[in-house]
């Protein structure tokens, strides 16, 4: 016995769930087919077995293996059939795994999905399948939305809309309109006919409709168009099923009539108010304008409110509300004095009654008074709304007859005839469309109140309440009227009776009319799953089939009319026949007419009650019958009048036997039967011969039927007889006569594939196990007359059938074409070839499916299109049964042909399987319609990818099945001779080769392959020559020695010799013919010449022989000798071959899980592939051999050159890793010690390289290492558990924990004791580091309980060694637990706890508290000692100064909570390691929680006390971690570094506490790991690069924004160099600088951006400060040469202080508070904010009060003009220049021109153009026409500000403009050097430009000379311009000592209220563009003032 038939016996004895979820595929096929077996097995649905077997299938449906997963489905089927609606609870699960797993399969699983989810809607699962259909149309694969849309389309055909609700399946359908996939769009529409045929097509429609595309629209309209009548349903659910039994015996019992059955099968009327969802209009209609309109006092408008309710109310279903004040309203406007008000309030009411129904009675009653009141109106369109209302009242179901007859009463009373009519009218309507029951109720109320309106004077009332009567009268009869009417007089009586006859004369019309509809609707359902296509209802599919229409029943049951009840089932065939075979009706009485002539027959007897009378008659018949000589002419009449009487419905046995006698003598007799008479006979027969007293007779006479009419007739027939049949031995029985029938007229006069069908579908799928085995005998029988393949039609059978088949096929074997036991007499009976070959079975004709699209798709563009247009092929292949006829498969050939020349390597793959698949169903005939396709199939062979040639080779087989190899030789031989074929394809078609041949005795056409396959025997490929050689050995077979010899002479050179040995080893070439050929082929090789002219020059010679023995010897040695040179050039390579390897595209995709699954199928292929790529030809084979000795000398050999090849080693290292956990699924143990011994020192070698395994390779290797530690082996065991203690020392104890935790959830005991043994060992080794991870704890907690006292002495175990270090502790990680399992750790604790006593060891936890207080006491370098910080560093450690907090010595605030956990936290993040500061930020994010979830609480006060000290230390931790992290460990605590500072900064209030200098370190260290290179290649470092940018962005938005200016600010001078780590060799720090300047800008602009909104939140005073600290840094020089540069920092500065200058106006002189603005030189930065000024005031965006350009800094200067340095022609061409610009520039360019208009007033003589020569025409004319449009502006009055300007100039200018940059949020890019704050929009760099102009022409001189310029001019202006000060601001005015002496020496309180109290109180002029300081803003600014003077002021931490 193999080793896998006794794993598979093994597994037999295991328990259900091991077996199906066993590892082993094979096992869990085994397991499912059993599962099948057993469920067909059971027959109780209540049987126990099946409520515990339900749950597995979830599971075992989505097994991962595809031929596992059919059989699991086949399994479900089986038990959904034995199964009840208890099953139900299972379905959820089980069909959302099936929609996940099942639905994108082959197509043979997705049929058994849609099975299985049919079955399920037959136990009433309906519910949970629905849901499951919901999600899978939400699948993004349409193959798996098709099957869904298709199954949907199948269970609503086929139980119908009473099981399938249609609403929730309209609800889907909208969504798959816009699906982009055709295929989906079009089974979304066949769904949409389906329910039109439901529930009609103007429900649909106005649901549907208005959510569709017009498009959409309007190809349903066209498909619509083909859809009549109404359906049924063809299918029953179970619990109906199991009830047919019992109503059939109560019918026969009882006698009842098809009437009763037609009745049940009445469709059900689909309401279409319950399928759509009720809309709200209650809050639209408060929002709308209708309170307000219906009060309104113009008509109009009263009309328009009610109108718009009206409209909101045609809704068809409305929410429930409360509409009470609505109806009050209304009641209002009812009686509305305008007409069109009244009308449109009725409607309203109409709608609400129709949208509300139920809802709405309350409401109705209270309004009915007042709408018949309202009657009285004569004007025709109030009296068709009031109708039209009341009638939707009563029909929406809002009143009923017993609701209404209070109110009838009082308005039959009215004064006014027309509401008594028209009351009575309606009264009328509402009887007419009630049932039978409620009149019956109320009839009582009505009659008298009618009977007193029959006395109204008014002829209209009268008539009314006669038309009450009448219907009343209609409904339930004249019962109920008959004392009424004796008390009226004749004429009255007289009128009604006419009306009530009328009404009488018409119901029978009205009921014969439906009645046959309702009956004739009647039609049983095919009993198997055909599976059916939503697409199909597509008329460009198929013709839409409407519900069946008064088609005829052919039932026997019902005795008399015969003859009409068979009349229908062939229809469909009438026009095929050219024989009528339809018989027409005839009476009984026309018989005895037509027949009385021939024979004395007494009809009367056959009619008789009693039995003897009738089988007297009827033997009486029979004997007249058989007298009779020529039978022809009277045939259908005498076959006939037995089908009428006695009939087929004849309960006498007897008698029933004569009568089939009777017919058998007519049909064998007559020369001719005619079809008809058998269709008369054939629905009576086939019930015969379910009944075993008439058995024999009736399949007798069913043969006889065959003879004269032939079968094929007969078995068409009986198809439909045997589906729609209820009795299961009419099917069974008929199945076994049709074996008979099979066996005597054999197949020539069948249609077999009808006949499969039939035999799949009904009988095969029939639960009743007679059928199927009489199934099963039919197959047999057909067999032996088709041969094998028949089994093709049958794939799809379930397995368990399948076998049986497949034995009965074995009993019947193929006999050929056998000679019929029995003919047919007809003679237009000729055999049918269905397109079938030689066997028989049919061929389908697929012309018409490979349409031009089919084509076109093939050839599109898209791959995608191309790839669905091949898959459409398979798929017709597959419809077709796998059999095709060639017709019109030339053009789809020749399009697959350019298919494997695509670029896309998986579509020739995909193409080379659909060619696979049509010459499989083609057969012989592919040869010729295949176009010499071969060729291009075989130039496949030449990839360098297996998977193709595979594919390819398997086209070959096909091709080889379905014509003959004779016909492939050609196109072989050309293809072995062309170069590119390469030499894995060349060794691959000569193994094929020789496959094909084995098994052949002769095959002479293989000598055309004797040349190539020569020239191949000398392939500089070993692998080649090695083929080559053994298919040469198969051509000498086939075609014999002398064949070949007498072929070799065309082969020339070295193949000729070594074709020559070949020879002479098979002892059939004489020697000496050895040597003439070899003479003759001398010539190609000098070296063969000159030894073989030896030879024949001494062949005479007694010796020659010898001598030409050992040339030819040598000759046939030189291969040897070049193989032994490979090998030799082999060993000289490398071993490793890493020049190609691509590593990191490998370790993307490995799938990154802790639990361990063996290798896939895939997987291993691709292993192989990858260790022959990278691993030398003698090493890689030896690895992959399956002789496991070959393994270990692989191994041997990489052990002894592991120190050489480290480096190497490293790159393949997961290549190599894969290939070891191969072997330990293998299990050898001689393999696994070599491994084992190897990979220890493997993992040396790795550390001494400082290489520790990444987390794909650990994900490889440690699931399975973790997994085998439960190896049965002990010496295994124990090298294993010492490789992996090796393994947590050397890769990481807290990235291993999460591997070992796994294990701890194996089902080996064996590998969860060693876990738990790990884990122990982990806690008392590497606490510190898993001390993260500690809560994972409680799975080893849970093992206690577990019966395995091993196991729960390990866990014991490993809890005493937490216990150990955590103390009582550990009681937090134990999860919950019984009391035994407590009991037991306490007792285990107890021990530990006198263990360590006895061994002095302290007490429990002693140890982790002690470090702790090390941890604080003297930081870090404790934990380190302890064992924190144990592994080796790889690579050296880059330091640099981390602006750390010293020890704090701030006083500790209390909390609301406990402070020691905040302080303790504290300390821990301080002075703790990274691993362990986790611990501390844990409690720390908890706090912050807390707070936030009460942000006014005295937590959150608490907190904001020590926000700056958590910050400051957070801010120094990020260093610490992030260093920590590159040096190989977790970024776990960079993450909760950068998650604790998320959340402190996420509350304003905490980031506002924030000073200055802890903003200063946090925001340098953030911005310095932005730059950091290093940090994308850490362990997750693009999430950390995300984090560190919406960290930064957060610290923007809510940290105090003064701060974040002042810090910025300082941030652009260039970095102190500690501050970097060590830089790399490509970049100094200069270029680092300028890369962090660059994100400080960006930071800047963030700010900037928003400066407008949050002014006045800053302290300007701080933030000028800083500005004038970072420019005199630079000095002047400095900022000319950046200027020149145009260095961005600078910039930055100036455009924020061009901002604020814009923002505040003059008063920004105001806020210098800080600035020294006595100092000697003056501040730069006053010479910056004049020129802001003037820049501003020139474009009218600010305007001094005093001269332009001048100010007041404190002096005047009127009498010191700044010292000018050009003339006055220079400046203006200066200003000019910057005039330009502007107009250049969209978005200045009307700035620009009202500039240069006012230029051209000052100074009228000036040319502008003159200095726009080299500007284009198109610029000057813009100018021109601009300047004249502002000149004539200003003649009529208008400021040039306040006129739109022309548009902008041509874009086409050579002029520069300003370039300007959407600002835009940070977004997350990984790129480290490129933080993603939007670049620098600088709103006046052309004014910046003309600053640094101006500055280097003022300041050429001197900075000296050019400050105190300036400083005198700044004095001037600021004298000028103090009248635009607001009323009592505080102004410098001339206390410029005084203010000096502020910023230098603080003063007392007095002198500064006494030195501030100089104020102007004017009011100010209103200037344009001037922004005048509010009051917040001077509280602002007085309160900085009163800072500055106290000397409580923040210094700068620059």
């Amino acid at each position: 016995m193999s080793e896998e038939e006794n794993l598979l016996k093994q597994a037999k004895k295991l328990p259900w769930e091991d077996r199906l979820s066993h590892k082993n595929w094979k096992v869990r096929n085994d397991a499912n087919i059993d599962l099948a077996a057993l469920f067909d097995s059971i027959t109780d649905p209540k049987d126990p077995r099946i409520r515990e077997l339900g749950h597995f299938f979830k599971k075992t449906v989505a097994d991962s293996n595809a031929p596992v997963q059919d059989k699991a489905l086949d399994a479900l089927i089986a038990y959904l059939k034995a199964a009840d609606a208890d099953a139900g609870r299972f379905a959820k699960e089980v069909c959302d795994a099936i929609v996940a797993k099942c639905l994108t399969g082959r197509p043979k699983t997705v049929e058994k999905a849609q099975m299985v989810f049919m079955l399920w809607v037959e136990l009433e699962a309906v519910d949970v399948f629905l849901d499951a259909m919901e999600k899978a149309i939400k699948n993004k694969v349409a193959k798996a939305v098709v099957p869904a849309i298709d199954v949907m389309f199948q269970a609503l055909s086929e139980f119908g809309s009473k099981i399938v609700p249609p609403k929730r399946v309209l609800k889907m359908l909208p969504e798959l309109f816009d699906h982009q996939d055709q295929n989906v769009r079009a089974s979304s529409k066949g769904l949409t006919l389906e329910l039109c045929r439901w529930i009609g097509r103007d429900p649909v429609k106005s649901i549907l409709f208005e959510k569709m595309r017009d498009t959409m629209k309007k190809e349903l309209e066209a498909e619509l168009v083909n859809v009549t009548g109404t359906a049924k349903p063809t299918r029953k659910i179970r619990s109906e099923q199991d009830k047919e039994p019992e109503q059939e015996v109560a019918a026969e019992a009882g006698g009842a009539g098809p009437s009763e059955e037609s009745t049940a099968d009445v469709p059900q009327e689909i309401d279409e108010y319950e399928l759509v969802d009720p809309v709200d209009i209650l809050t639209p209609l408060e929002k709308s304008s209708f309170w307000n309109g219906v009060k309104a006092t113009k008509w109009s408008e009263r009309k328009e409110a009610v109108a718009e309710l009206t409209k909101l109310a045609s809704t068809k279903r409305i929410a429930p509300g409360d509409f009470t004040e609505v109806c009050r309203t209304l009641k209002k406007l009812i009686i509305d004095s305008n007409l069109a008000v009244a009308v449109e309030a009725v409607q309203a009411l109409g709608n609400l009654a129709s949208g509300l129904r139920t809802n709405f009675s309350a409401s109705s009653r209270f309004l009915l008074p007042v709408l018949l009141e309202k009657l009285k109106e004569k004007k025709p369109t109030m009296t068709v709304a009031l109708s039209n209302t009341l009638q939707a009242m009563h029909k929406a179901g809002c009143l009923t007859l017993a609701d209404i007859v209070e109110d009838l009463k009082a308005a039959v009373k009215n004064k006014v005839p027309n509401v008594r009519s028209l009351t009575l009218n309606w009264v009328t309507y509402c009887i007419e469309t009630s049932n039978k029951a409620i009149i019956l109720k109320v009839h009582k109320d009505y009659v008298p109140i009618c009977m007193e309106c029959l006395n109204d004077g008014t002829p209209e009332v009268r008539d009314a309440a006669f038309s009450v009567l009448a219907a009343i009268a209609k409904m339930v009869g004249m019962r109920p009227l008959e004392k009424s009417l004796e008390k009226l007089d004749d004429v009255r009586r007289k009128k009604l009776s006419e009306m009530i006859g009328i009404s009488q004369d018409g119901a029978p019309t009205a009921g014969g009319s439906a009645i046959p509809a309702s009956g004739g609707t009647v039609e049983a359902s095919d009993g198997g799953f055909v599976r059916r296509s939503a697409a199909s209802m597509l008329s460009g599919k198929k013709p839409v089939a409407a519900a069946p229409a008064a088609k005829k029943v052919a039932a026997a049951k019902t005795g008399g009319g015969t003859g009409k009840k068979a009349d229908g089932p062939s229809q469909t065939k009438k026009a095929a026949e050219p024989e009528d075979v339809e018989p027409s009706e005839m009476t009984l009485e026309e018989i005895e007419s037509r027949i009385g002539s021939l024979i004395q027959v007494d009809t009367a007897k056959l009619k008789s009650t009693a039995w003897k009378e009738r089988l007297e008659e009827i033997t009486k018949l029979k004997e007249d019958v058989q007298a009779l000589q020529e039978l022809d002419q009277s045939v259908e009449i005498l076959v006939r009048l037995v089908c009428a009487v006695p009939g087929w419905n004849e309960k006498n046995v007897q008698v029933q036997q004569q009568v089939i006698e009777v017919v058998i003598h007519i049909a064998s007799t007559a020369s001719k039967f005619p079809k008809k008479c058998v269709v008369l006979c054939i629905a009576g027969i086939c019930e015969r011969v379910a009944d075993i007293k008439t058995r024999i007779q009736a399949m007798k006479c069913l043969t006889t039927f065959s003879e004269a009419v032939g079968p094929g007739f007969i078995f068409e027939r009986m198809f439909k007889i045997m589906k729609e049949h209820k009795n299961p031995k009419v099917l069974s029985e008929g199945l076994l006569w049709m074996v008979s029938a099979v066996e005597d007229f054999g197949v020539s006069h069948l249609k077999l594939k009808d006949l499969i069908d039939f035999c799949k579908d009904t009988g095969l799928q029939s639960s009743a196990a007679a059928t199927r085995n009489a199934t099963i005998k039919l197959i047999g029988a057909l067999h032996k007359f088709v041969g094998p393949d028949i089994k093709a039609f049958l794939s799809d059978v379930k397995p368990a059938l399948l076998t049986t088949v497949e034995a009965e096929c074995e009993k019947n074997p193929f006999e050929g074409a056998a000679a019929a036991k029995k003919t047919v007499k007809a003679s237009d009976c000729a055999p049918s070839g269905s397109g079938g070959g030689l066997d028989g079975l049919p061929r389908e004709d697929i012309s018409a499916k490979i349409t031009p699209a089919l084509l076109k798709g093939l050839e599109s563009s898209d791959w995608k299109m191309r790839l669905e247009s091949i898959e459409a092929v398979n798929k017709i292949v597959e419809e077709a049964n796998k059999r095709i006829q060639p017709t019109g498969t030339v053009e789809l050939f020749g399009a697959l042909r350019a298919r494997l020349y695509d670029s896309n390597k998986n579509l020739i793959i995909t193409t080379l399987t659909c060619i696979s698949g049509l010459a499989s169903a083609m057969g012989p005939a592919v040869e010729k319609s295949s176009k010499g396709i071969l060729a291009d199939v075989l130039k496949c062979l030449g990839d360098n990818k297996k998977h193709m040639r595979e594919s390819a080779l398997a086209a070959l087989d096909s091709w080889v099945a379905a014509t003959h190899l004779d016909k492939m030789v050609p196109y072989i031989t050309t293809c072995l001779t062309e170069a590119k074929l390469g030499a894995e394809g060349r060794k691959d078609l000569f193994d094929w080769l020789s496959r094909q041949l084995t098994g052949v005795v002769e095959f002479h056409d293989a000598i055309h392959l004797l040349r190539p396959t020569a020239a191949a025997m000398t392939d500089k490929s070993a692998d080649v020559r090695k083929a080559a050689e053994t298919f040469f050995g198969e051509i000498v077979r086939v075609c014999g020695p002398e064949m070949v010899m007498k072929n070799s002479r065309d082969i020339q050179g070295p193949a000729l010799a070594i074709v020559l040995e070949r020879l002479k080893s098979h002892g059939a070439v004489p020697v000496s013919e050895v040597y003439e050929t070899t003479k003759t082929a001398a010539p190609s090789s000098q070296a063969a010449k000159t030894k073989v002219g030896k030879s024949n020059g001494h062949a005479s010679k007694p010796g020659s022989r010898a001598g030409s023995s050992r040339a030819v010897s040598a000759k046939a040695a030189r291969p040897e000798t070049i193989m032994s040179v490979q090998d030799i050039n082999i060993q000289s390579q490398a071993l490793l071959n890493v020049k190609d390897s691509n590593k990191d595209e490998r370790e993307r995709i490995v799938v990154r899980r802790f639990k361990f699954e063996e290798l896939r199928l895939e997987q291993i292929q691709d292993l192989e592939t990858d260790l022959m790529k990278y691993l030398r030809e003698d090493l890689h084979r030896l690895l992959l051999s399956t002789d496991f000795k070959k393994q270990v000398v692989g191994i041997e050999m990489l052990q002894k050159a592991l120190p050489s090849i480290a480096k190497e080693i490293i790159e393949v290292l997961d290549v190599l890793l894969k290939w070891f956990v191969l072997r330990f699924c293998e299990s050898n143990t001689s393999c696994l010690l070599k491994v084992l011994e190897f990979l220890p020192e493997l993992f040396d070698t790795l550390g001494n390289e400082n290489y520790t395994m990444n987390e794909a390779e650990a994900s490889i290797f440690l699931p399975c290492l973790v997994e085998k530690t439960g190896h049965n082996i002990e010496k295994l065991r124990e090298k294993i558990r010492k490789l992996m203690k090796q393994i947590i020392q050397s890769y990481s104890a807290a990235k291993t924990f999460p591997y070992i935790l796994e294990g701890l959830r194996s089902r080996n005991n064996r590998t969860k004791i060693e876990c738990t043994d790990l884990v122990g060992f982990l806690l008392d080794n590497h606490y510190t580091e898993i001390s993260g991870q500690l809560k994972n704890l409680q799975v080893v907690a849970s093992l206690t309980a577990e019966r395995d006292g091993e196991l729960r002495k390990a866990a014991l175990n490993c809890f005493a060694s937490g216990y150990k270090i955590l103390g009582d502790d550990i009681w937090k990680y134990v999860g919950r637990l019984n009391e035994a399992q407590t009991s037991m750790l306490d007792e285990k604790f107890k021990w530990k706890y006198r263990e360590m006593e006895k061994r002095k060891e302290g007490k429990p936890g002693e140890a982790r508290a002690a470090l702790r207080r090390a941890v604080r006491e003297n930081g870090s370098d404790i934990a380190e000692q302890s064992g924190e910080v144990s592994r080796s560093m790889s690579g050296p450690v880059f330091s640099r100064e981390i602006y750390a907090p010293q020890e704090p010595q701030m006083e500790r605030h209390p909390l609301a909570r406990p402070s020691t956990d905040w302080n303790e936290a504290l300390d821990i993040i301080t002075y703790g390691s990274p691993e362990q500061s986790v611990e501390g930020m844990k409690v720390v994010c908890h706090e912050l929680a807390a707070a936030t979830n009460d942000p006014e609480g005295s937590l959150m006060d608490d907190l904001a006390k020590d926000a700056d000290k958590l910050v400051s230390c957070l801010a120094a931790k990020v260093a610490k971690t992030f260093d920590f992290s590159l040096m190989g460990a977790s970024s776990r605590s960079c993450k909760y570094v950068l998650n604790t500072l998320m959340q402190t900064f996420q509350n304003k209030r905490l980031a506002h506490a924030v000073n200055v200098t802890t903003l200063n370190n946090l925001i340098t260290e953030l911005l310095l790991w932005l730059l950091d290179e290093r940090v994308p290649r850490m362990d997750d470092g693009s999430q950390l690069l995300k984090a560190l940018n919406v960290l930064m962005l957060k610290i923007l938005d809510n940290a105090e924004r003064t701060s974040s200016f002042v810090v910025l600010i300082g941030l652009l001078k260039p970095l102190d160099p500690s501050r970097w780590p060590s830089p790399p060799s490509n970049e100094s720090f200069a270029t680092r600088n300028s890369k962090f300047s660059e994100l400080v800008v960006k930071c800047l602009i963030k700010l900037t951006k928003v400066l407008q909104n949050t002014i006045y939140e800053v302290d300007l005073d701080r933030i000028l400060q800083s500005i004038h600290i970072y420019l005199q840094d630079l000095g002047m020089e400095e900022i000319r040469s950046r200027a020149r540069a145009d260095d961005k920092p600078l910039r930055m500065v100036k455009t924020v202080l061009h901002e604020l200058v814009k923002l505040h106006g003059t008063e920004i002189k105001g806020h210098l508070s800080m600035v020294p603005i006595d100092m000697e030189p003056q501040p730069i930065i006053l010479a910056y904010i004049d020129l802001n000024l003037q820049t501003l005031a020139a474009a009218r965006m600010l305007t001094p009060a005093g001269p332009v350009g001048q100010t007041h800094w404190g002096d005047s200067m009127a009498n010191n003009p700044m010292p000018a340095t050009h003339s006055t022609d220079a400046q203006l061409r200066q200003e000019l220049s910057a005039i330009f610009k502007k107009i250049g520039d969209k978005q200045t360019c009307s700035v620009g021109l009202c500039e240069l208009y006012r230029i051209t007033q000052l100074h009228p003589k000036i040319d502008i153009f003159s200095q726009l020569q080299n500007a284009s025409e198109a610029f000057r004319t813009y100018i021109r026409d601009g300047l004249a449009q502002i000149e004539k502006n200003a003649a009529s009055g208008r400021t040039p500000s306040s006129v739109p300007m022309p548009t902008p100039p041509p874009s086409a200018l050579n002029l520069p403009s300003p370039k300007s940059t959407p600002l835009s949020p940070v977004n997350t890019k990984t790129d480290p050097t490129n933080f993603t704050l939007p670049p620098p929009s600088y709103a006046e760099d052309d004014r910046s430009s003309q600053l640094d102009d101006q500055q280097n022409d003022r300041f050429q001189s001197g900075v000296s000379s050019g400050i105190d310029a300036i400083r005198e001019r700044m004095k001037s202006i600021q004298l000028a311009s103090e009248p635009v000060s607001r009323p009592t601001i505080q102004t410098n005015g001339n206390n410029n000592n005084t203010e000096h002496e502020l910023s230098s020496h603080p003063t007392t309180e007095e002198e500064v209220n006494t030195g501030s109290s100089t104020a102007v109180a004017i009011n100010p002029p209103v200037h344009i563009g001037v922004l005048p300081m509010d009051e917040k803003a001077l509280s602002g600014l007085q309160a900085r003032m009163e800072r500055l003077k106290s000397g409580t002021m923040d210094p700068l931490f620059i």
